[in-house]
């Protein structure tokens, strides 16, 4: 079968726990209740290419454990295909500890089976890979299969190159659109966070890479950097919720508008309307929108 948008990345429980503010270093505070539900950014990206339609699959390791059972039937749920995701007994589910205040997240993971998802797994699937439309990965499965999905993509390959790490400059090359934060994108650039927009967009051209790039920027938009045009989509009004899976909507509603044709800073644009329903959730697979959930242009 093939697919429109091929994930390769993570599958993880959350556990989150509400705060009224993210603790600083040796500090103890009490949150509200915890709860525990499906993500990790794999499954997210491709749940929410799936609420909006498109063809979508996960190649991805799950433990053989409840947890895996949790995330595995939260994928069926979204429309996921599902035929390319791996049950390991050598390791246990992913876990993501996620501190939620209203402002931000804290996010740390455990990455459990997705530490296995191998290369090999990749070229056993490479069908998949070379058929879909487009490819989209991240960075909490080793750089190693990121790279050999690249290798296999035929369509465009898509990188949010989250969490943060140094990358290989042959991976790089092999990007069609690449989707950083600021922080992400310091790291790539092996420079200090940017703190204005011109400052961001200077760093951005630091890179030296042929994709185009699209800087995710939370409360205040997206950066589109496409050759020497710059543009940028300014945020939708919005009470957020919970961040934790608005960077993974973002990606996935990007890609389904770059299906259809759309310019990236349409997309983009398409894109950050959907992360806007997002963080007004709580959640993270659960809180993808629906396409006709998602607000039109103001």
């Amino acid at each position: 079968m093939s697919y429109e948008i091929c994930v390769v990345g993570s599958a993880n429980v959350d556990m989150t726990v509400p705060v009224d503010v993210l603790p600083g270093p040796g500090q103890t505070l009490l949150g509200g209740s915890a709860r525990r539900s499906p993500g990790g950014k794999g499954a997210n990206q491709a749940a929410a290419a799936a609420r909006l339609g498109r063809r979508s699959a996960l190649l991805g390791c799950l433990g053989v454990d409840d947890a895996g059972d949790l995330v595995h039937a939260a994928l069926v749920d979204a429309g996921v295909a599902t035929e390319l995701v791996i049950r390991r007994a050598s390791a246990p589910t992913g876990l993501a500890v996620i501190l939620v205040s209203p402002e931000d997240n804290i996010i740390v993971v455990s990455p459990g089976a997705n530490s296995v998802l191998s290369a090999d797994d990749v070229r056993e699937h490479a069908d998949a890979f070379s058929s879909a439309g487009i490819v989209l990965a991240q960075l909490e499965i080793p750089v190693e299969t990121v790279a050999a999905a690249a290798e296999a993509t035929v369509g465009r390959f898509v990188l949010n190159p989250a969490p943060a790490r140094d990358l290989p400059a042959a991976l790089l090359d092999r990007v069609d659109v690449l989707v950083p934060n600021r922080s992400e994108l310091a790291t790539l650039a092996d420079s200090p966070e940017p703190l204005s927009t011109d400052d961001t967009v200077d760093l951005a051209r630091q890179l030296g890479i042929g994709a185009i790039l699209v800087i995710t920027l939370g409360s205040d938009g997206a950066l589109v950097l496409e050759g020497s045009h710059v543009a940028h989509v300014p945020a939708v009004p919005v009470h957020a919720v919970d961040p934790t899976a608005a960077g993974d909507t973002f990606c996935a509603a990007l890609c389904d508008a770059l299906l259809d044709g759309a310019t990236a800073v349409d997309a983009a644009a398409w894109a950050v309307r959907a992360a806007a329903v997002t963080v007004s959730r709580e959640g993270a697979i659960t809180a993808t929108p629906t396409r006709d959930e998602i607000p039109a242009p103001t």
